[in-house]
């Protein structure tokens, strides 16, 4: 009776009634939080409050509109709460942090000298918690009291709005009979079931370009050092147009010292048949400078035909997939080197790399299906053509498997060079493989079997 009539004297029973009606009139957990560590400070004054919840740590801090989980406060309020009394009651004790902890000067940086701690105990879903409030004043008993009934008002509004958990939701309650809760438990094991064993198709993805389908490669016909390069990169030529010209100097001197040598067993066969009339030894040379004349002309005829193909030529008509010109400028090659591709901008295919852990079982012609990273909003249909039945190693020093796939869009926005992502489709297997084939396989890659 004391303690109600000193309540009443000084006024804070209607405050507490105030608190509870408001209380009772929160729309949201978050509201009821911000009442209990700041309008608490109608009842009694304290520099701060902070509630901590046994499931969740600390909630709510007075004074702050975000908390931060990971500041230093927080994380020593933590640590604290862990060390405080529980109870199995609303119970409010206070605490002269200068007495309890004489032998520890950490709190001194966070909190006052005078605390107190109400211990709100579970009910219901809520799995209890503490408030804490601190100043530098001690609490008195008629403040404590009025704490201790304050925190029962909020924890009996606070309890309807903690959400129960998926388990909660899924599992059958305690209090249910047992066949209740076995029908409940067969229910969720036969659905779980049920749902592993959903059809869904699997599928691969996997970087790819578009490459040219029937490419004709234009190879060096000769030794020699190119001169100069004659075209653009993605020029469109004909038949017959000029692309490549080799450095003739070195060609020209031969074929020059080839015809003097020619015109030179010429003259001497012409003066042997003279002589033939009358001398017996100038007409068995005949047959040896004519073998040499044979052997001179050839030569002339070999390097006449490579001064021709001293000028490399198109072989059809289309672009030329070239990188950079001026790199070809002065540089030797060797008889069949590639020297650059042509091809027909539309006649395309996919080409794709899949990785080693993307090899699944694809039927034949797969379907295929390309986002290209210019225009993902539009996919391209396609369908596999092969797949290689050995790892390649890539720029990146890894191996993929390379795989073709034919182009169904024949639309404009298909051309040679693009990039995108591949989506290959595999056969329809149970959602269960699905979800677990790539967990699987590293975790049998890491064991080891």
């Amino acid at each position: 009776m004391t303690v109600m009539s000193s309540i009443a004297h000084d006024g804070h029973l209607a405050t507490l009634i105030s608190l509870g009606r408001r209380a009772r009139d929160a729309e949201s957990i978050e509201e009821l939080r911000f009442l209990l560590v700041n309008e608490t400070a109608n009842l009694l004054s304290f520099h701060q409050a902070v509630f901590w919840s046994v499931k969740s740590g600390v909630l709510a801090l007075s004074g702050v509109g975000m908390l931060d989980p990971t500041s230093p406060y927080v994380r020593w309020l933590e640590g604290w709460f862990k060390c405080t009394p529980k109870a199995d009651k609303t119970l409010a004790f206070a605490s002269d942090m200068t007495l309890l902890q004489s032998g520890s000067k950490e709190w001194q940086e966070w909190l006052p000298s005078q605390v107190v701690v109400v211990n709100i105990p579970a009910m219901g879903r809520f799995e209890g918690g503490q408030l804490l409030l601190a100043r530098d004043t001690s609490f008195s008993r008629p403040e404590l009291a009025l704490l201790q009934e304050w925190c029962e008002i909020w924890r009996g509004e606070y309890r309807h709005f903690v959400k129960p958990s998926l388990r909660e939701r899924l599992l059958p309650r305690p209090s249910q009979s047992a066949f209740v809760r076995w029908s409940i438990r067969s229910v969720l094991i036969l659905s779980m079931i049920a749902i592993s064993q959903i059809p869904v198709n699997l599928s691969v993805l996997a970087p790819s370009d578009l490459v040219p389908k029937d490419p004709s490669v234009v190879r060096s016909p000769m030794d020699g050092i190119i001169e100069r390069v004659l075209v653009e990169p993605n020029q469109r030529v004909e038949q017959g147009d000029p692309l490549f010209e080799f450095d003739r100097v070195s060609l020209e001197n031969q074929l020059e010292m080839a015809r003097r040598a020619l015109i030179t067993r010429e003259t001497e066969y012409r003066q042997r048949a003279q002589r033939a009339l009358f001398d017996l030894e100038s007409k068995s040379q005949l047959s040896v400078i004519q073998s040499q004349i044979d052997e001179s002309r050839l030569e002339v005829q070999y390097l006449e035909a490579l001064n021709a193909r001293a000028t490399v030529r198109a072989i059809r008509a289309g672009i030329v997939l070239l990188n950079d010109p001026s790199e070809w400028s002065g540089r030797p090659v060797a008889t069949g080197e590639r020297l650059l591709v042509i091809t027909s901008e539309r006649d395309v295919e996919l080409e794709a790399w899949l990785a080693p852990e993307d090899i699944v079982s694809l039927p034949e012609q797969a379907k295929v299906t390309l986002f290209l990273a210019s225009d993902p909003t539009q996919p391209i249909a396609a369908e596999l053509r092969y797949l290689a039945h050995q790892p390649e190693a890539r720029p990146d020093g890894n191996f993929a498997y390379r795989a073709r796939a034919v182009i169904k869009d024949s639309s404009e926005k298909v051309r040679v060079g693009l990039k995108g992502t591949a989506r290959i489709d595999a056969a329809s297997v149970p959602l269960i493989y699905w979800i677990g084939r790539r967990p699987w396989a590293s975790l049998r890659g890491w064991l080891g079997v």
